[in-house]
């Protein structure tokens, strides 16, 4: 169709979107679909955020506000900053966006031009690529391994540099993986960076509070002062605070391009909800006891997902430390045919085979560009985890 936008045709449409739109079609024409495809948490949100919303609203603050976040809200990430990471930033470096998938979305699209390389450790997040695509940049893989826990290796991040790459774009605890860094892991790619004084630095931190093992979270800027003025550290309320449909995204670095973010921002959406945003300020400002118990679930979660997948046939599941997602290997699977007759070539095939003869929803690797995998997302309730997983064992052991 000539009328569409050629830049259209360089991405596609959100696999983890789609294939939790499939499973809801699924669901309502009566089959029994467990969906394990969408990153959102089935916590509700906090009692005291709905009650600073309310309070917005009965307040009267419904009308537009500042584009890029009312002041109380900056100084409460202002504050959420130097109380968690050690990091020091005025309020007019700080950009609020409608989610953190539209403050990725200004930050790259208010930098990027045609050529520039942005360089992405995969597995990765579905959107990463299509929306450096759509900023008429080239996204870069560079491919981790189960053996190293899917974290980035110095080397291979040494090798991925070019003098045409513009942003080094990192996402630790990671989705789709769970794959987390110590400090010492950090740093060793921070002293890549260092090196390559024209790479700037995106990172996000949305799993920054599901970590689990006794691990410590650090951010890039907080291991390497000297990476300070050319990074953006980008975070959000959805995971951790449960907070996925009130699209509230933050993020902060250089004066000059958090100005630029705004300005870009000011021509599309303009101001996120500011019924949201007055939530937002009571979520990093008010308790935060409510993750430490959530995340005790998490692992609960977690265990339960990984030793059962790893009892399935031909499947190979590492043990991830953040987030809420496991990504199995199905190498064993390719090859075979399903109890129903479907050839399982490809990781997409194992899915949608998997979907169709035991209402099990995930999402393949070859969307994370990391294949052949598929992801699941164990932020449900551990009856349906275990269902889903003996499912995903029974639809294993069939397979001829």
């Amino acid at each position: 169709m000539g009328f569409i936008a050629d830049s259209l045709n360089r991405i596609q449409p959100s696999a983890t979107i789609a294939m939790a739109t499939k499973a809801r079609e699924l669901r309502a024409q009566g089959r029994d679909i467990i969906s394990l495809s969408a990153g959102e948490p089935d916590f509700e949100t906090p009692q005291n955020i709905k009650d600073a919303a309310k309070r917005a609203l009965d307040e009267g603050k419904t009308r537009y506000t500042d584009v890029d976040g009312i002041p109380e809200l900056k100084a409460a990430i202002v504050a959420k900053f130097s109380r968690e990471n050690g990091l020091t930033y005025r309020p007019s470096q700080v950009s609020v966006g409608t989610g953190g998938k539209q403050v990725l979305y200004n930050a790259l699209l208010a930098t990027l031009n045609p050529g520039d390389e942005v360089v992405i450790p995969a597995p990765c997040w579905v959107s990463y690529a299509d929306i450096v695509l759509l900023g008429g940049g080239k996204p870069v893989f560079v491919a981790t391994t189960i053996d190293d826990g899917f974290k980035l290796r110095p080397e291979a991040l040494e090798r991925a540099i070019t003098p045409n790459t513009k942003w080094f774009l990192f996402n630790a605890p990671s989705n789709p993986t769970g794959a987390a860094y110590t400090r010492a892991e950090l740093k060793a790619l921070t002293d890549v960076l260092m090196k390559n004084s024209h790479v700037w630095v995106l990172t996000d931190d949305m799993y920054e509070h599901l970590l689990y093992d006794g691990l410590e979270f650090f951010t890039p800027a907080q291991v390497e002062p000297g990476l300070y003025e050319r990074t953006l550290t980008m975070n959000g309320l959805s995971k951790a605070y449960c907070m996925t449909g009130w699209r509230l995204g933050y993020a902060a670095g250089p004066e000059a391009l958090i100005k630029a973010m705004c300005k870009l921002q000011s021509q599309s959406t303009s101001n996120p909800s500011s019924i949201t945003q007055w939530a937002a300020v009571e979520a990093l400002n008010g308790p935060q006891d409510f993750i430490p118990r959530n995340n005790a679930k998490f692992v609960e979660r977690r265990d339960l997902v990984v030793s059962m997948l790893n009892q399935a046939k031909g499947l190979k599941c590492p043990m991830p430390q953040g987030a809420f997602y496991v990504y199995p290997s199905c190498a064993g699977a390719l090859g075979k045919t399903s109890a129903k007759g479907a050839m399982i070539k490809t990781d997409e095939d194992f899915v949608i085979a998997l979907l169709d003869e035991e209402g099990v929803a995930c999402v393949h690797g070859a969307a994370f560009a990391g294949s052949p995998a598929f992801r699941i997302s164990y932020a449900t309730s551990n009856e349906l985890l275990k269902e889903a997983c003996m499912r995903i064992q029974r639809f294993c052991g069939n397979l001829k």
